[in-house]
């Protein structure tokens, strides 16, 4: 493997800002500038970084971050309430984002000045943007709004970047319950039972029994006063250690909940 293979994730993309922000806002951005233009003529890695971790901001005062997808050609925006899609590409060095389509829910005053900063920062503009991913487990990808004020995204590996396989998708219905179990060592298993839907998402099976689940599914919380059927991406690993699971499990979504009283 070639050596700037290796290194192809070490490195800080820069995009150069509109004279009328330089002038004024961004010294400490430009500093780099020079090291960063033999980055930016790699397009194609900028984009595959961007689109190989899930970026997320933490506005102050706000209990939900705003977090951003760059899948293929779509960059989707998840504000707290409302939800954002639209293009996007890399243009002359910007982050170039298209028109944005948005659902249109009720929210509280807090997360619609949420949603309004994330139309600022990338409804029909061209953004310049600082990729640092000197720290490939943490990189940060900063937002310059047209004010030039600086918003900084921390990223996390999706887990397709971070398994290296794509996932098979497999639905859960998860109980309230949950009981004592022994895999490795002795702990606490959620009860479930697989469920499988046809194209026009009709149930064609239900497991009929509850079974023990010895794994953990990230990003999942259990409820103990709900029923929930959650839709899972499973990655099969590579190499998994000898007393691990050979599937990673990933929440995706939760489709139906029911609040429940009393035990199963």
């Amino acid at each position: 493997m070639k050596p700037e293979r290796k290194m192809k994730l070490r490195y800080l993309v820069i995009a150069l800002l509109p004279l009328s922000i330089v002038a004024c806002q961004s010294s400490d951005i430009q500093k780099v500038t020079d090291t960063a233009m033999n980055v930016l003529n790699q397009k194609q890695n900028a984009n595959q970084i961007l689109s190989s971790y899930q970026w997320s901001f933490q506005p102050q005062g706000s209990d939900r971050p705003i977090v951003l997808n760059f899948n293929d050609n779509r960059l989707s925006i998840a504000t707290g309430c409302n939800n954002m899609n639209g293009a996007w590409k890399i243009t002359d060095g910007l982050l170039e984002v298209g028109n944005l389509a948005a659902t249109n829910m009720m929210c509280s005053p807090e997360l619609m000045k949420q949603e309004g900063l994330s139309a600022q920062l990338f409804q029909g503009r061209k953004a310049p943007f600082v990729l640092n991913t000197t720290n490939t487990e943490q990189p940060t990808l900063t937002i310059v709004a047209a004010d030039g004020q600086k918003y900084v995204f921390t990223g996390k590996m999706t887990p397709e970047t971070k398994y290296q396989t794509q996932a098979e998708t497999i639905f859960l219905e998860i109980s309230p319950e949950t009981k004592q179990c022994t895999g490795v060592a002795p702990q606490t298993c959620l009860l479930v039972r697989e469920i499988k839907y046809d194209q026009n998402g009709v149930k064609t099976q239900v497991d009929k029994d509850w079974t023990y689940f010895y794994d953990h599914i990230d990003g999942f919380t259990h409820n103990p006063n709900e029923r929930q059927v959650v839709r899972i991406k499973r990655y099969e690993l590579k190499n998994p250690a000898a007393d691990q699971s050979k599937y990673a499990y990933v929440e995706d979504m939760i489709i139906e909940r029911e609040a429940i009283k009393g035990s199963l």
